[in-house]
Parts: structure tokens; C-alpha cells; sequence
């Protein structure tokens, strides 16, 4: 028998972030008991990190007038490029009005319509007295209408500790610092997941009748990244694990086009939306050269694209860390840079000692978000895997395709928590807990023999950090923005070499207790199996579609990849295996996005 503690739980949700908490609502409000694990105290999940919006079709700003969700649908389905699964996205969008109203309803402080002058591009936009005091929205990338409703630059911030606190109000079990090592499963049916104490390296066993991955993104695969820390793919790594459950397009990632440099701290789309522009090493805006239309607001992989190519071009901005490009936003003037942009102010100043009200932000596009993850159906049910649900970024539910639009995501997290909320709490009340001890023990033992091998194994050849560092600088020197067949196959190469070395790692510590080392190394074979997952589905999309641009298939091909990327692990094959699935086209076949197809340059001379 192990030494370890037993929790038992109606319904366990892995990730306290915006979507694991707000499912975690659903369910206890229909009286459930619900436990959350968090790698951190939830008020720090990277959720807080949201800065500009969340989308919901309120019509209520001037420049939202006649909006309604079937635009927020057709601008959702452009923005994938045609990936998404329409059924998905007809749910999300007319839920979408409810969920920001809900938050309203429990405290969030939504910007709200006023009566400033505004002037936006040189036009001066006057707001409908009658609409004064209602919940505003700025200009985000890809959208036909003004939709992203905001508080300040900080909408994460707010909407996550308005969450949480009603997360405490319904009593709803947090162990925070404690992360999910695997699932506890039989090979048919998940019935919970063994997690290991962050404070004390202890381990522990969570039995669910239904169990919920909400881990968020993998952003941190790629070393630079917008994404927190701990944004590094776990749940979907120990999905991926049993063998049994897919991922879906992993290929789909997301590169945000204003990344501060060096960091790779995010700047919002919000200062973009609200009127800033790009200007290349001459003070040049150029984006109205590559997209007459959208200008610096197309989506973001084009406006990423874009910015890469006028690099290219000999445009950039030399510096230490590479070439850039700057966010000008000077021109918005004091009280509006100080008010409605404040959290990027601060950043800027806080970690590049720049003050945006007078200077240039210095940016390029990074790593920001995945499309990809955990293979759900429309009512976050898994794939593969009886008993176990997954919701966020963590899932590929596919509302995104193979772009998403900004303010779509935080939008998706209350609206998907709300609705696979509702579908885990029905579920959980016919669900039985019925799993036998012996299958927990085993589990258990797995993961304490792993960590004991970790800890003996002093003559390793591979050291976790090094080897980190390796997959980070293959996935950013050769599954980035542009990709090629060659690139994207030594890619595949090298990690299935990483994946190989993973198995051989060794600590330069004891490993013993809270040892960060161990963490690490205990995370990396199954960031590395991530890493490749989305390589190999890269290489093989001979396309280009949304955020996936190969430079060898520049056009998108509906013929033969109109189809959404299933990545299983194989044991036998040590390697992942793709499969596919068709994409539900509902309502709007493909077509053109309307933006991205400009085929003109710069204009200016070096």
C-alpha cells in the first residue's frame, strides 16, 4: 500500500482559472461538491492576465450599433479561417450577452458608456445620450462591430476576482499549490487524478465521479510567451498520457502581434483598438499598406504576418534582443493612456523603464495562446475517456479553428464554464463512484516509482533545464509565424530526439520535498510530447489556414484540409499518430475572411 492522502469529491476540476471556476459554480449550485486543484492561489491564475476584453454582442457603444450575434458569428468563423465548429460557435455567441451581463450581476465594474468626445482614426465618434451608464466596448482585431466589452486594460483581473469570490461564497473546496501528476483511469473510464503537494512534495489521490481539466494554454513550450509561467500545457500532457484521448490541432498556435521586448509581457490588442498604430525603424505606419481595410485591427495572425514580413523587408528595429517593430499610442493623449491603458502603462514602466505617454513601446509578435488541446465535443465531453470533461484553453471545444479572434477567449471561458458547467453537473448526478481501490493504489505507486527513479538516477545524461531549453529555441527557431516543410522536419526530428533524452533525465539536487527541480523534470517529458505533437501536425497541413502559414502552401486548401487534426500518443510507435475529423459547417461556408489578402508592400524607402 502507498503512503498518500485520499480525497473523495463529486466533481474535481484541474485549473482554477476563469473556466475551472466558473464551471466550478455551475456545478456546486445545483449542489454538488466540487474540489479545485491550482498550481497557485487562484486570484493568481494567468486569467488575471487578460487585459483587454471579453466579446459579447451589446450594441451599445456608437460604433456597435447593429450588431447582433449573428455578426459575432460570422466574424468568429472568418477569424478561424474556416476551422471552428460552427455549432460551437452559434452556442458561444448567443450566450455571450448573458455571461457579461451575469458578471455585471455579481460585480464586475464594466467600462460604461459616457459622453466623451472620442476620436478614433480621425473620426469623430459621438455616443447615443440614451445609452449613457451602459457597458461599453472598444475596437478589437477581426471584427465587423465594436463588441469587446472591457474594464480598463485589467478585464481579467476583474472578472477573475468577481469569480472567485463567488467560488467562496458557495463553499466550493480550493487546494491550491498542488499540481495533477495523472489521471486516474482504466483505460476506458477516468475516475479522478493522483496530484503531488507543491509546499511538500507529498502525494495525493482525488476521486471524482467526474473529473475536469481547465489547466489553460502550453504557452511556455515556447519559452518566450505572454503566457504566465506556469501556463505549460499540464492537462493537456496528461491527457495525452493514456494513450486514449486526442488533442486537437495543435498546430493551431497563436502568435500575438504586440509582445513587449524582451519579456514578452503582453500589450494588449485594447491599445491597438482604442487607436495606437505600428510604426516600423522610420517612424513609418505601415500596416495600411498591407491591409487598406483593417489596417492595424485585422486578426492577429495576419497583423503578426504582417509585421514579420517588414522585418524581413530591413524595416526593424535593431536591438539586443533582435530586430522590432513600436506601438505608438502617444497620441491618445495622458488621461486616456492613464485610464482606459493603465495596466500596460505600468508594465512598460515597471519592466523597460518607459513611459508610454511619451515614448514608443517597443514589440513583435509572441507566442499567445492555443488553439489546440484537450478533444472535446460541444458539451466538453472528451474524447476517448469516459467521466472526464475539459473546458478553456485547455480544450480544443474548437470555438477558434485556427485563429482567434481577440476578446473571443476570455469571453470563452465564462461562456464555455457556464455551459459545460451546466452539462458536468447533469452528468455528475447520474454518475456513480464506483472505482476500485487497488486501481488508485497502482496509479499512485506509478507516479511515487517515477519520482523515486528521478531521485536515484544521478548518471543521467540529460539536464531538464538544458534539454528545456533546447525544445523551447527548436519550436521558436522552426514552428513559429512562417513555416516550412524543412523546418517543420527537422523540427520533428529533433524533438523525437528530445522526447528519447526526456526519458534519460537526471537532478542535480536531492529531489527531496518541494524541490522545484523535481517539479520540473516530472512536467518536462510531457511538455516535450506537446511540443512534438505540434510539429508533427504542422508538417503534415500542407496548407495555410488562420495562425498555420507554410511559406511552401501559402493558400488555404478546403479540398483537402478542411478537417480538424486528432493527435493520439502511440506506447508502440513512441510518437504521436494524427488522425482527422471532418468541421462542422453549419451555417457559413467557406469564403473569403476579407482581410489578409493585400498583396502590397511597404511604400517607404530604407
Amino acid at each position: 500500500m502507498n503512503d498518500y492522502d485520499l480525497f473523495v469529491t463529486d466533481v474535481l476540476i484541474i485549473g482554477a482559472g476563469l473556466a475551472g471556476e466558473r464551471a466550478a459554480i455551475e456545478a456546486a449550485s445545483q449542489g454538488l461538491n466540487v474540489t479545485i486543484l491550482s498550481l497557485v492561489p487562484p486570484r493568481r491564475s494567468h486569467s488575471a492576465a487578460a487585459q483587454g476584453g471579453m466579446q459579447a454582442a451589446l450594441g451599445n457603444a456608437a460604433m456597435g450599433q447593429g450588431d447582433s450575434p449573428d455578426v459575432h458569428f460570422a466574424d468568429t468563423v472568418k477569424g478561424s479561417d474556416w476551422g471552428c465548429d460552427q455549432e460551437v460557435a452559434r452556442m458561444f455567441v448567443d450566450m455571450a450577452p448573458v455571461a457579461v451581463r451575469e458578471a455585471a450581476f455579481w460585480g464586475v465594474p464594466w467600462t460604461r458608456v459616457t459622453m466623451d468626445k472620442r476620436i478614433y482614426d480621425g473620426q469623430e465618434i459621438h455616443e447615443d445620450p440614451k445609452k449613457v451608464g451602459l457597458i461599453t466596448a472598444r475596437n478589437f482585431g477581426g471584427t465587423a462591430k465594436w463588441r469587446t466589452c472591457y474594464t480598463a486594460d485589467g478585464t481579467g483581473h476583474a472578472l477573475l476576482y468577481t469569480t472567485d469570490s463567488m467560488v467562496l461564497k458557495l463553499g466550493v473546496t480550493v487546494h491550491d499549490r498542488v499540481e495533477a501528476l495523472s489521471l486516474i483511469h482504466d483505460g476506458d473510464r477516468c475516475y479522478g487524478a493522483v496530484a503531488r503537494c507543491l509546499r511538500t512534495g507529498n502525494l495525493r489521490a482525488y476521486s471524482a465521479r467526474t473529473t475536469v481539466i481547465a489547466t489553460g494554454g502550453y504557452g511556455r513550450l515556447y519559452g518566450v510567451s505572454t503566457n504566465a509561467v506556469i501556463n505549460e500545457g499540464t492537462g493537456m500532457a496528461i491527457a495525452l498520457e493514456t494513450g486514449k484521448v486526442p488533442l486537437g490541432n495543435m498546430e493551431a498556435v497563436q502568435f500575438h502581434p504586440t509582445g513587449l521586448v524582451p519579456s514578452g509581457i503582453l500589450i494588449t490588442e485594447g491599445a491597438r483598438g482604442d487607436g495606437g498604430y505600428l510604426l516600423d525603424k522610420n517612424g513609418y505606419r505601415f500596416m495600411p499598406d498591407y491591409e487598406p481595410k483593417k489596417k492595424e485591427l485585422a486578426s492577429r495572425d495576419v497583423v503578426s504576418r504582417r509585421m514579420i514580413q517588414h522585418m524581413r523587408a530591413g524595416y526593424g528595429v535593431d536591438s539586443p534582443y533582435g530586430p522590432h517593430l513600436w506601438l505608438d499610442i502617444r497620441h491618445l493623449g495622458a488621461k486616456h493612456i492613464e485610464t482606459n491603458l493603465r495596466e500596460i502603462t505600468s508594465i512598460c514602466r515597471k519592466f523597460n523603464g518607459i513611459d508610454p505617454v511619451h515614448e514608443l513601446i517597443p514589440v513583435r509578435p509572441t507566442q499567445h495562446y492555443s488553439m489546440g488541446g484537450v478533444r472535446v465535443n460541444k458539451h466538453g465531453y472528451v474524447y476517448g475517456m469516459k467521466n472526464l470533461f475539459a473546458l478553456g484553453e485547455a480544450a480544443c471545444w474548437d470555438l477558434h479553428g485556427f485563429n482567434r479572434l481577440g476578446g473571443n477567449s476570455l469571453a470563452e471561458t465564462i461562456v464555455s464554464g457556464k455551459i459545460i458547467g451546466e452539462k458536468i453537473a447533469e452528468f455528475t448526478k447520474d454518475a456513480l463512484l464506483d472505482v476500485r481501490s487497488s486501481l488508485i493504489d497502482q496509479h499512485v505507486h506509478d507516479q511515487a516509482e517515477r519520482i523515486e527513479k528521478l531521485r536515484a538516477k544521478k548518471s543521467g545524461t540529460a539536464d531538464v533545464f538544458r534539454l528545456r531549453h533546447e525544445m523551447e529555441e527548436i519550436l521558436r527557431e522552426h514552428v513559429f509565424v512562417f513555416r516550412t516543410e524543412a523546418a517543420l522536419a527537422e523540427a520533428v526530428e529533433q524533438l523525437h530526439a528530445l522526447h528519447v533524452r526526456a526519458g534519460d533525465l537526471r537532478l542535480r539536487g536531492s529531489g527531496l520535498g518541494a524541490d522545484p527541480e523535481l517539479s520540473a523534470a516530472l512536467r518536462l517529458p510531457g511538455m516535450v510530447k506537446l511540443a512534438y505533437c505540434i510539429a508533427k501536425g504542422a508538417l503534415a497541413r500542407t496548407e495555410s489556414r488562420g495562425s498555420h502559414f507554410r511559406e511552401d502552401y501559402p493558400k488555404r486548401d478546403d479540398e483537402n484540409w478542411l478537417k480538424r487534426t486528432l493527435a493520439y500518443w502511440s506506447y508502440e510507435k513512441n510518437e504521436p499518430v494524427l488522425d482527422y475529423e471532418p468541421v462542422v459547417i453549419t451555417e457559413l461556408p467557406p469564403g473569403d475572411r476579407g482581410y489578409g489578402e493585400a498583396t502590397s508592400g511597404p511604400v517607404q524607402k530604407k
